[in-house]
């Protein structure tokens, strides 16, 4: 039996992004197209000479960016439709990693709460169809915080487009690519996603009833609750780390 690769001296961001990378270059040469199933997770992982799990740390990126579609028990696919592989979206890991918590989350108070509001007066049947299948998946993904980050950020990626503005679409792209990023290291200490489900859902009633005004104070109202989450679960993973170094 043969052993996996180890991961050569490297950030978790760099891994990723050798990854995404590594899709882009497949489906640049035709490789790869629309629709098509990636080859199995074992033989990427010995052609790219990194571990399982950065890989699949590389797909879940892919995924929550819109660009690769997991199908339980059959694979993961490259979605239909051309995949915006070479937006700022798949090169954020490095051109937003100077930027602080603090700012990306004042930038999304006033970014998405104002997207959500408009999401509310122009959303599609397809889009209300998408939001809702999204909902649906979180909750289904509570025992499974990195499943779950996924469909959040395809969540608000989903409102985003609901805007019917592109210019705000691509802004949103940028930070929900640094969000799931920064936030796929600290997921796992999450104590309550369920109320997270619960004010998605809420976001997502609103924005259904064409209620421009709740949609914004809902959308508000959970980044703050989103904030606080993250701060309680970034000092649990500190506070797990310290006490691991000191039992070693």
């Amino acid at each position: 039996m043969k052993k996996e690769h180890h991961d050569e001296p490297a950030s978790h961001s760099q891994l990723t992004l050798q990854v995404v990378e590594h899709v882009r270059a497949l489906i640049g040469s035709g490789q790869l197209r629309p629709g098509d199933r990636l080859p199995p997770e074992r033989e990427l992982a010995r052609e790219l000479k990194i571990s399982r799990s950065s890989l699949r740390a590389g797909i879940g990126f892919l995924s929550a960016m819109g660009v690769l579609k997991s199908r339980h028990g059959a694979g993961t696919f490259v979605s239909s439709g051309p995949p915006a592989l070479d937006s700022s979206s798949l090169n954020i890991l490095g051109t937003l990693h100077g930027f602080k918590a603090e700012q990306m989350f004042e930038a999304r108070l006033v970014l998405e709460a104002n997207v959500a509001a408009l999401a509310a007066e122009r959303a599609t049947e397809e889009h209300l169809t998408e939001l809702a299948e999204e909902v649906a998946e979180m909750y289904a993904a509570l025992d499974d915080p990195q499943e779950y980050l996924i469909h959040d950020v395809r969540f608000h990626r989903t409102i985003a487009r609901a805007s019917g503005n592109p210019i705000l679409g691509a802004l949103m792209e940028t930070i929900t690519a640094n969000m799931y990023d920064s936030r796929q290291t600290t997921v796992g200490q999450a104590a309550d996603l369920k109320e997270s489900s619960e004010m998605h859902r809420e976001i997502f009633r609103a924005i259904r009833a064409k209620n421009a005004a709740l949609a914004k104070s809902t959308m508000e109202q959970h980044l703050k609750m989103a904030r606080t989450a993250q701060e309680i679960e970034a000092a649990a993973l500190e506070g797990a780390s310290a006490t691991e170094t000191a039992t070693v």
